[in-house]
């Protein structure tokens, strides 16, 4: 191996020195044309030809990936100043071999899918611990509570003026001061009609002006968390853009409004009974869709295929072929909720508290098809992304006026998630496999209760 070592660094130091000496005498050649350049027709083609030659083998060293063709057109000095100074490009490296390549484009779109689908916190199956991709969304979250029931220095999210103890028992302090309570045992009992009568009472706790809204900053502040790995400005977020969208639903429940799904089935609890579907972010849709049929009245599908078995990295692209065909099979369906859970570190609890029952925060997540390092991902295209963006806002604007607290910031990252194939698509994380099964459940109550009024209410 030391041999290798030491005759592969011999290699490149004579590889280098040749490329230097060839260098230099093709720049004292290129200086003697550009003195004799005013001289007759004779030595044009010459001139061109060595520059061609010197061109290639420049080109061969240093930019292998370009090529030029000769157009019999300019000058020696057009010529190196293209060869050296290459318009909208960057000095070469000594050595490009070495590039980190990370290009978007179709021949990476598999891994791109790839990326995408493992692009949410989650936690290994093998070693029991949560993974953390990208940023640390938790330390975006507005009222995350620790295990040891101490509450954060953080501010909350959609946090206003408005003093604490003018947002009730709805803000995560008071869920901070109860963590260490007994929480009421499993079951129905523990999420039934005694929380279904706690909420929707119509009663706004806060209540935020048009105009600080359209402050970008304190918009962003408020109501976004944006991943380092992607962008927007204010022409995506511009409040009057995001409450101008009419989401409301446009038909009765004579047939299907809305379709619940779970591309990463497998998301469980602290507490969930391994191999009861009941106990996972499965069980919690079917609870969300219980109130949303029984209480609003409303006709829901409930999907409930597995994408994410033994191979998470595909789940989305496993889940578009049957969420394409749901929707295909039924056009009325104009709202797409993908429910997840979310994974953050074991020291955290996304606990809130509403109308006196200790529940899972929520965060809803979206993804804009665009990279910080290359811009719109245009094979990744969605059409729906700012209706995305205005249901997704609607939704916690209201939770920010009706249930300060029980909302994380919105999540913005890089890539897709399905989300193009209905304008009206939400993904919603419930809470973190820290919180237990109860406090999901619990928190489907005010999530039902804020799609009816986003969905039904005024405009």
């Amino acid at each position: 191996m030391r041999i290798y070592r030491h005759s592969y660094r011999r290699r490149k130091q004579r590889e280098r020195k040749e490329k230097k000496t060839l260098i230099l005498l093709m720049l004292a050649g290129a200086a003697l044309l550009l003195v004799f350049e005013g001289w007759g027709k004779g030595m044009a083609g010459v001139r061109r030809e060595f520059a061609a030659v010197c061109y290639e083998d420049l080109l061969e060293l240093y930019m292998p990936g370009l090529w030029y063709e000769e157009s019999g057109e300019g000058n020696i000095t057009e010529y190196l100043l293209d060869a050296f100074f290459p318009v909208g490009g960057a000095a070469p490296e000594s050595e490009p071999e070495s590039y980190p390549t990370q290009v978007e484009s179709e021949l990476s779109y598999e891994m791109i899918l790839a990326r995408e689908a493992a692009d949410e916190n989650y936690v290994d199956e093998e070693t029991g611990k949560v993974v953390i991709v990208g940023e640390e969304q938790e330390d975006a979250a507005a009222s995350d509570v620790p295990e040891d029931g101490t509450a954060s220095d953080m501010p909350s999210a959609g946090w206003t003026d408005a003093p604490p103890d003018a947002v009730g028992t709805g803000d995560g302090e008071s869920a901070a001061a109860q963590a260490g309570e007994e929480t009421p045992a499993q079951g129905d009992s523990a999420v039934g009609t005694g929380l279904l009568g706690a909420v929707g009472t119509g009663e706004k706790v806060t209540v935020y002006s048009r105009e600080k809204l359209r402050d970008f900053d304190f918009l962003v502040q408020n109501f976004y968390q944006i991943d380092s790995t992607t962008t927007i400005d204010g022409s995506q977020l511009n409040v009057d853009a995001l409450l101008g969208k009419d989401v409301r639903l446009s038909h009765d429940a004579s047939t299907p409004q809305i379709l619940i799904y779970h591309t990463h089935s497998q998301e469980g609890y602290a507490d969930s009974i391994p191999g009861d579907a009941g106990t996972t972010v499965v069980g919690v849709g079917d609870y969300l869709t219980k109130i949303l049929t029984e209480r609003y009245g409303m006709q829901v599908i409930h999907h409930k295929g597995e994408y994410d078995v033994g191979d998470r990295d595909h789940a989305y692209s496993n889940a578009a072929p049957a969420v394409e065909q749901i929707l295909a099979e039924n056009p009325s369906i104009e709202v797409v909720i993908d429910l997840h859970r979310d994974g953050v570190r074991e020291d955290t609890r996304l606990v809130t508290e509403q109308g006196g029952q200790r529940m899972a925060q929520i965060m809803f997540f979206n993804g804009l098809s665009r990279t910080t390092r290359t811009g719109d991902i245009d094979y990744l295209y969605n059409p729906y992304i700012a209706d995305n963006l205005a249901i997704s806002f609607q939704m916690q604007l209201a939770a920010a006026e009706y249930y300060p607290g029980f909302t994380r910031r919105i999540y913005l990252k890089g890539y897709r998630y399905n989300m193009h194939y209905c304008p009206k698509t939400l993904l919603i994380e419930v809470g973190a496999q820290t919180n237990t099964v109860e406090e999901a459940m619990n928190a489907m109550v005010p999530l039902a209760d804020l799609l009816n009024r986003v969905l039904t209410g005024p405009q």
